[in-house]
């Protein structure tokens, strides 16, 4: 798709952040803030437009909704949904099924395993007088 392209936004994401990681926080330059911001707005708007195109309108809301909740993971299905088209493993639409089936995949791979320790002090309850 746009692969060239993408890795040129993120070659010149990386040297703007290599420049202001060398500058000091109290001197930013309010051309290379606005610069940055419409780098950053451009990127975006690629993304979603690359998403538009793989994906179909009822998976499109889908992804919506989700990203209302958790932002993270959205963000991270939309990576994983436009490596695979990057890649050439998806040749038409994702409809909402094959969303769903993916994210459920996801939620398998990345569930988080909780450990509660519940630790009791002996000597404060106990009266020995």
């Amino acid at each position: 798709m746009a692969d060239p392209e993408l890795e040129a936004i993120r070659q010149r994401r990386m040297q703007e952040l290599m420049a202001q990681g060398g500058m000091q926080g109290n001197q930013h330059n309010p051309e290379q803030q606005k610069a940055q911001d419409e780098a950053k707005r451009e990127a975006d708007e690629r993304r979603q437009m690359m998403l538009s195109q793989i994906l179909s309108s009822e998976a499109r809301e889908r992804l919506a909704r989700i990203a209302l909740v958790k932002p993270e993971k959205a963000r991270g299905v939309e990576d994983v949904v436009l490596r695979a088209a990057q890649m050439g493993q998806i040749v038409e639409k994702v409809s909402e099924e094959r969303l769903i089936s993916l994210l459920e995949q996801i939620n398998t791979q990345t569930t988080k395993q909780t450990k509660v320790t519940i630790q009791r002090r002996r000597n404060v309850l106990e009266d020995d007088d």
